[in-house]
């Protein structure tokens, strides 16, 4: 080998070995067969420079056979490969020990790195004398690199699995942790995973579905589900469907479902990956609000309280779906209870219910009196305090209940009673809608209760005038004929005392006939009254009314207690209108207002109505952020209400002065004239409160309880703001009875759009004073005086 890449030892000059070659490989037949195999076969001398090979090792290191006789091993090798095979051969020198499998890289003619795989061993001469080395090569480049790829392959592999493995448990994670149920199911319709808020909600484990279907489609609804089934595999999403499902213990619950398909590596694999929400409560909490807005709002038109008392039990048994609901009294006098508002699904029961009264200290609603809180019965039959003698009179059976008291002030005037659930048993969600409906509607049941006692009043008092009517007629008639009697009679005394001195006589028949005079006089004055009693009783009586009114406050503190349903009523007036307690901040009206348009949009996005805006930059105002929004919603609710379907709303904001200006205007068909003075009176509408049952807000006369403008009303009196309403009535709709069809299109008298622009509408304006030098109060006001 080269000398600077180390010697192998021995002589110098060329070995004793190179000029035997000839005599030792003279024999053709072992030439022949070196020549004949497909290894490389060769001998180096004692430096490493190739004496002998066979063609194969040209083939292995991929040099001609004149490239490679008498040249250095090192010059086909790196040079840290030719070291190596110095160390080796030195090895080989030093120990006689031959060498296998050795492998090393070598470059081709072509520049090409090469892997071969060789064995080494010593040659001595017949004198025993180290005279070279000789050996077999391989070319195993291939070899080597399919195993290396293979091993690259593998660790890849396995790198990949790792991950995925790791991938798989970071998303089992996140999956575990996802607030909402979820099932993966395969395309067959089996669950192969679902996570813990499934169990949750729907009472199944994953080891008791795993491979499985899931019994949780009520017998109603499987056509829809196979159809639903079939959308998702054709559009491979299903982005939101609500329906019911069952949960193990048997309760149908209200849900919200998405549902997408998915695929795995291959088109072979995949599955339905299905959310669920449950939206049961969400839902109920909807139609309780919507049952306790209806009831409120109905309570008015029930001055009579047995039919106020029908209505509520109606309402009850609708919302808590029973097969009966029942409003029972106290008679606080006779310490008895009774029906007086009843709804039953046999209306025989209902007429002979209100004819029971029972003793105010027996059966569930005698302990709701007395403690004041809630039961829940599951079953009527096997509770010691359930009075079975009501049931037996009416001719109901009851098996389960729920009662709540009625509550005015500290006192408990009766009980909310729902009987016979139809699905399910009763549970603490409906123990919380009969307890708002029971605070709900207490008020109004002791205010017509006191309306009944003051129409009772009213009628006796018609009765005792009546009386006194015919008293007085009885006296006058009776009084008549005694004076005059008395009167002729006294004057016949006179005549015959005419012989009698006068001193002796006349003063006592003087006496006696001026008194009878005055007894006539009375008569006479009672016969004008009498004459003109029918307007003298009616100032009477509305005298007396007065006087009622004067003392109704009176009369309440009397029977309930001082200040009970007075701190009620305000109580009652302050949770709807007083706003909730907040600081107020410096807010710029412009970006507010834009901001509020584009969260409004969307709920108004089914009209087609436009907006148009002009919000200029005006200075700040000062309100806590919860009322602003209030009146710029109500605002703009009311305006899309009232605009029909085609046309337009304007909302600006302007500076005015040293303040700024809010300006909604609508397109609507106006206020009468009528209505105008009355509009921030509060829960006064312009139209039939029937005419908005049906409607959601927003819609075209959505309407509503008309609260929104008297509580900007109360909003502008305790922020120092002011608020102005200007309108003009459409004059092909003259009179609150004419209905606009809520569709220019529609309408009749327009030929185009505008027609309908020009002729009616109303703007409201607020005007907010500037922010004094000194900021906002903490008080809600404006700083300053």
């Amino acid at each position: 080998m080269a000398e600077e890449r180390g010697r192998i030892p021995g002589g110098e000059g060329r070995s004793r070995m190179s000029a035997r070659p000839a005599e030792r490989l003279s024999d053709e037949r072992y030439r022949a067969f070196i020549e004949s195999i497909n290894d490389g076969v060769y001998e180096v001398d004692i430096h490493g420079n190739f004496i002998y090979f066979n063609t194969a090792l040209c083939r292995v290191f991929g040099h001609s056979r004149e490239e490679m006789q008498w040249q250095n091993f090192s010059r086909f090798m790196n040079e840290d490969y030719a070291r190596q095979a110095v160390d080796v051969f030195n090895k080989i020198y030093r120990t006689g020990d031959p060498i296998s499998d050795l492998v090393w890289e070598i470059v081709d003619k072509e520049g090409q790195t090469r892997i071969i795989e060789l064995s080494a061993s010593l040659i001595t001469n017949k004198e025993g004398e180290k005279v070279g080395f000789r050996g077999i090569a391989r070319d195993v480049t291939e070899k080597v690199r399919s195993r290396q790829a293979l091993q690259e392959s593998e660790c890849k592999l396995q790198r990949q699995y790792e991950e995925s493995r790791k991938a798989a448990q970071r998303y089992r994670t996140l999956l575990d942790f996802i607030p909402y149920p979820m099932v993966v199911f395969t395309l067959g319709g089996r669950v192969s995973y679902l996570n813990p808020a499934f169990t949750e909600v729907f009472g199944w484990t994953l080891g008791e579905l795993q491979g499985k279907r899931i019994p949780y489609v009520p017998p109603d609804l499987q056509k829809e589900t196979e159809e639903n089934i079939e959308r998702l595999l054709q559009e491979k999403i299903i982005r939101r469907h609500e329906t019911k499902r069952l949960t193990k213990d048997g309760r149908v619950i209200d849900i919200v479902m998405r549902g997408a398909i998915f695929t795995g590596d291959d088109s072979e694999s995949g599955g339905e990956l299905v959310f669920l929400r449950d939206v049961t409560r969400e839902k109920r909490m909807t139609r309780n609000n919507e049952a306790l807005l209806r009831i409120s709002t109905a309570l008015p038109a029930y001055p009579d309280l047995e039919e106020l008392l029908d209505y509520i039990s109606a309402e009850i048994k609708r919302l808590i779906d029973v097969q009966g609901a029942q409003v029972i009294l106290l008679d606080e006098e006779k310490q008895e209870l009774f029906f007086l508002g009843v709804a039953h699904e046999d209306s025989s029961s209902q007429k002979r219910a209100k004819t029971i009264r029972y003793p105010a200290d027996k059966g569930v609603s005698g302990h709701v009196i007395r403690t004041g809180e809630p039961i829940i019965v599951p079953d009527a039959a096997e509770d010691p305090r359930f009075y079975a003698l009501v049931d037996k009179q009416i001719g109901y059976p009851t098996r389960n209940m729920l009662d709540v008291p009625l509550r005015s002030g500290d006192r408990t005037i009766g009980v909310l009673c729902a009987v016979n659930k139809k699905s399910g048993a009763f549970d603490r969600t409906d123990v919380e809608l009969l307890s708002m409906i029971s605070s709900t509607v207490a008020l109004s049941i002791e205010n017509a209760r006191f309306s009944e006692e003051l129409k009772k009043a009213y009628r006796e008092v018609i009765s005792l005038n009546r009386a006194k009517d015919r008293v007085i007629n009885h006296l006058s008639h009776e009084l008549k004929t005694p004076i005059s009697v008395l009167s002729a009679s006294l004057n016949i005394l006179s005549k015959r005392f005419v012989d009698v001195q006068e001193e002796r006589w006349k003063p006592t028949i003087e006496r006696a006939q001026r008194n009878l005079k005055r007894l006539l006089e009375i008569q006479y004055q009672v016969e004008d009254i009498m004459k003109g009693r029918e307007y003298r009783t009616h100032t009477l009586l509305s005298s007396m009314l007065d006087q009622c009114a004067d003392e109704l406050e009176a009369l309440v503190a009397e029977q309930v207690g001082e200040g009970g349903i007075v701190e009620r009523l305000k109580k009652r007036i302050d949770d709807l209108y007083r706003p909730v307690d907040a600081t107020p901040e410096e807010i710029r009206l412009d970006r507010f207002a834009a901001d509020r348009l584009n969260r409004l949009a969307a709920d108004f996005a089914h009209r087609n109505v436009s907006v148009e805006t002009q919000l200029e930059e005006a200075p700040v105002v000062c309100l806590p952020r919860e009322v602003l929004r209030k009146v710029v919603d109500g605002l703009v609710r009311n305006a899309v209400e009232n605009t029909p379907d085609g046309g337009r709303i304007e909302v600006k904001v302007r500076p005015k002065g040293n303040g700024c200006e809010l300006v909604v205007q609508d397109c609507g068909v106006g206020i009468t004239e009528e209505n105008r003075r009355r509009i921030f009176e509060g829960f006064f509408t312009t139209r039939d409160t029937m005419d908005y049952s049906s409607k959601r807000p927003f819609d075209f006369n959505a309407g509503g309880k008309g609260a929104d403008l008297l509580r900007m009303k109360i909003f502008s009196e305790q922020y120092n703001f002011k608020i102005e309403m200007s309108t003009s009535r459409c004059p092909h709709l003259p009179r609150d009875t004419d209905v606009c069809p809520g569709d220019i299109a529609g309408c009749p008298f327009c030929r185009e759009t505008g027609d309908c622009l020009d002729t009616g509408g109303t703007t409201f304006t607020i005007y907010f004073p500037p922010v004094p030098e000194g900021g906002c109060r903490a008080d809600g006001k404006p700083a300053g005086p």
